[in-house]
């Protein structure tokens, strides 16, 4: 499942539903929204090329790593300290893929998938610099 929403999800049924016989490990990465003196960040998206972008880093994975399954779900809009911001669940056969195919995915939404993020805070407000957006 690939998916941008602006509503919360429940990270255990995700992982829950993710969950199949054939694998030996589940690895999960869950980004947050850190307290670190801003009240909200606020996430920007250009769907239709994001969507693209997560399908084929989404079939990427699966072609480097041999892994059983791929999650990526998103937030945009506003979010606050505590909120969650992405979810990406990897199924395989062995921790070892599943690790790295996480990890490869985390670091590729990061370059290429087109969300960008703005900090908002007493002291004003300011868009975070970089290719795609950081976590």
């Amino acid at each position: 499942m690939i998916k941008i929403t602006q509503d919360d999800f429940d990270v255990n049924a995700m992982i829950s539903d993710s969950r199949t016989s054939k694998m030996g490990a589940l690895v999960t990465f869950l980004g947050t929204v850190r307290d670190d003196g801003m009240e909200m960040l606020q996430f920007e998206v250009y769907e239709e090329v994001a969507i693209r972008e997560l399908e084929s880093i989404h079939e990427e994975a699966f072609e480097k790593f041999g892994i059983e399954s791929v999650d990526v779900i998103h937030r945009i809009g506003d979010l606050t300290v505590g909120e969650n911001i992405l979810l990406i669940i990897v199924g395989a056969g062995h921790r070892k893929e599943a690790f790295e195919a996480c990890e490869y995915i985390l670091e590729r939404i990061k370059e290429s998938v087109p969300i960008w993020k703005k900090e908002i805070g007493e002291s004003g407000d300011r868009w975070i610099p970089g290719e795609g957006y950081n976590l």
